[in-house]
């Protein structure tokens, strides 16, 4: 699942290509808040996604991202068996430097006034206490702190769901999801990365990191006994299985075929940067576990917020994750394409059924 814009297409055209319904661009010029929000499908419910604060080089490159990131939400709404839609949210600048309470309700506003058909929660650049900023303005908010209400932070359900597919797919290689003695590679050691790493090393793998922040490879290190290698050099390292846990588009003609591990298996959304990138990690005979389906744990968790956060619930749903891993696997044995291929063909499926009158 990939989505390109170039100078050549309208935002329409662009939205076309795969589907989208809505795009939404703001502009606050008392604040200076820049956005924009992609709804990419209501057909199953509301479209929820999280908004991503990020210092975008071009606001083409920040639309590329929300129509992508959008679409990914609808599947992995779709195969995490949610009655949601897809969207996404996207801020344009610098989080360290440009978030301000007053940007945060203002765009808070935004997402009130499409009355309901999208809601957000948190994404990277974004944390509880900037989801309650937004939250004081609008009720189509999850994932804010606690102690207003929300269920917290999401990322250790989706760290849960990872980890959980990691020792799915070493079973299915293996037949033992036993992480003793096993070798992981790590790239992204943020809130969903640090504790997985944590589990990872509780289980007795040995891991080695990367990060762009000294302060997240610090925090990581602080806590277990890891190797630190540089992020250019992560993806070479010889393991069982590499773990994208930050920024998309890791795996492409460059990089897969550098890789040295049996499987990739991490909660970075679109890490795929086109779908011949699927068929190159097959083709390696590398086993690809498609990120949507892996990394459904944090959607789940704020989800479930819409219908009155249930942890047990919560952890009922995410530990089903490998199961719809491996229907997705099976799919794809089955049919003699690659993973990301029967993850799409699986999702879309279930969108259409529930379009079809």
């Amino acid at each position: 699942m990939t989505l390109t814009v170039d100078h050549g297409h309208t935002v329409l055209e662009a939205m076309a290509e795969h589907d989208h319904e809505e795009v939404v661009h703001i502009h606050d010029a008392a604040s200076g808040l820049r956005a924009i929000i992609a709804i990419h499908s209501t057909a199953l419910g509301p479209a929820l996604g999280g908004t991503r604060f990020h210092g975008y080089e071009t606001e083409l490159e920040a639309l590329e991202d929300a129509l992508r990131l959008s679409e990914g939400m609808t599947f992995k709404a779709a195969l995490a068996g949610l009655d949601l839609g897809g969207g996404k949210g996207v801020i344009l600048g610098n989080p360290d430097t440009g978030k301000t309470p007053e940007l945060l309700v203002a765009y808070g506003r935004a997402v009130e006034s499409l009355g309901g058909r999208f809601n957000t929660g948190e994404d990277m650049g974004m944390g509880e206490a900037d989801i309650d900023i937004v939250a004081s303005v609008t009720t189509h908010v999850c994932g804010g702190s606690k102690a207003r209400g929300g269920s917290g932070d999401p990322s250790p359900w989706t760290a849960h769901g990872v980890m959980l597919s990691i020792c799915e797919v070493l079973g299915r290689l293996d037949g033992s999801g036993d992480l003793s003695g096993r070798r992981m590679a790590v790239c992204g050691v943020g809130k969903v990365g640090r504790p997985l790493v944590r589990s990872l090393v509780a289980a007795g793998a040995e891991v080695t990191v990367a990060d762009v922040s000294d302060a997240a490879l610090s925090a990581v290190q602080a806590g277990v006994d890891v190797t630190v290698v540089d992020v250019a050099d992560i993806h070479r390292q010889h393991c069982d299985v590499f773990v994208p846990c930050a920024m998309g588009g890791v795996l492409d003609a460059q990089t897969v075929p550098e890789l040295r591990c049996r499987a990739v298996v991490g909660s970075a959304n679109n890490q795929l940067g086109t779908p011949d990138d699927g068929v190159r990690l097959a083709e390696r005979g590398i086993l690809y576990a498609p990120d949507y389906v892996v990394n459904a744990g944090g959607l789940i968790s704020v989800a479930d917020e819409l219908v009155g956060w249930d942890e047990a619930r919560v952890r009922a749903r995410t530990e089903a994750i490998p199961t719809t891993l491996r229907a997705v696997l099976d799919e794809a044995e089955a049919t003699g394409t690659c993973p990301s291929e029967a993850a799409d063909r699986l999702a879309r499926t279930r969108v259409s059924r529930r379009r079809s009158p």
